[in-house]
């Protein structure tokens, strides 16, 4: 006897409801490198605080060798990487995770790719995400602590330059590599923010590489600092949350946390 010649049996249908998920308050998508190991991460750390608020990850195809060509690579990708976005579902903010190919691509062509993938949703990046931070804060000179090569670390000079601000002084690791970027310990990212700010002259301390770790210790920092302090992934948290609606204060992250869109 085949599946086919069976009695039929009943199967009981049950009535449900259905409410906003947990996504309740706000939906967001984040394009996140195929070689990133952290912003996920931080990310959850910060949204744990803010019930009804989900995020949802696309991972996007790069080489985990951070040059000007690989990052420019990845601008043909962002937009059928952002597609794979829960497709059919709307999103209230969306975000591509790269530091410094935002920069390279162009933060405003950036913003234009996911919302061609995205219509509906509020675009952002980690630069227009920093700068953002940044007049929130009142911040004009930036000190900027990078892993990045000094190729790239000068196109961030000039790219924060020609942004309207000031970059004092600029400190770097010096390593091309994600995977080794990832394993950079918080102590060598603090204690390299601290020699940073104790130059003096600054507004502000921005680490930058979503791949970097430093949601977890900027309160502290600016209590060692008297500084602002924000970070890639901090700050483009930050500024989905905004974006998407979302004006919780959560001070156990520090300055910009207690800000909204408002205070610029």
């Amino acid at each position: 006897m085949n599946v086919q010649d069976k009695p039929a049996r009943e199967i009981l249908k049950f009535g449900y409801e259905t409410d906003g998920g947990i996504a309740a308050r706000a939906r967001l998508g984040l394009v996140v490198l195929a070689s990133d190991h952290t912003i996920e991460h931080e990310c959850r750390l910060i949204l744990a605080q803010t019930p009804g608020v989900a995020m949802y990850h696309a991972r996007i195809e790069n080489d985990p060798e951070i040059t000007p060509q690989t990052l420019k690579d990845m601008e043909a990708r962002i937009v059928p990487t952002a597609n794979l976005l829960l497709p059919g579902m709307p999103f209230d903010a969306i975000g591509f995770g790269c530091t410094s190919a935002s920069m390279v691509i162009g933060r405003d062509r950036v913003s234009a790719l996911l919302q061609e993938a995205r219509p509906e949703a509020a675009p952002t990046n980690p630069v227009t995400a920093a700068f953002t931070a940044f007049a929130a804060l009142g911040a004009r000179r930036i000190a900027v602590l990078t892993p990045y090569s000094d190729i790239v670390n000068e196109g961030i000079r000039s790219y924060f330059e020609d942004g309207g601000f000031e970059v004092p002084v600029m400190g770097s690791f010096k390593e091309p590599n994600d995977n080794v970027v990832a394993r950079i310990t918080p102590k060598s990212i603090a204690e390299a923010s601290i020699a940073l700010a104790a130059t003096g002259g600054v507004d502000a301390v921005f680490v930058s590489c979503t791949s970097v770790r430093l949601v977890e210790a900027v309160a502290e920092l600016e209590k060692k600092t008297g500084l602002a302090v924000t970070s890639s992934n901090h700050a483009i948290a930050w500024h989905m949350l905004r974006l998407a609606g979302i004006d919780d204060r959560l001070p156990q992250f520090g300055r910009l946390f207690t800000l909204g869109l408002e205070n610029i």
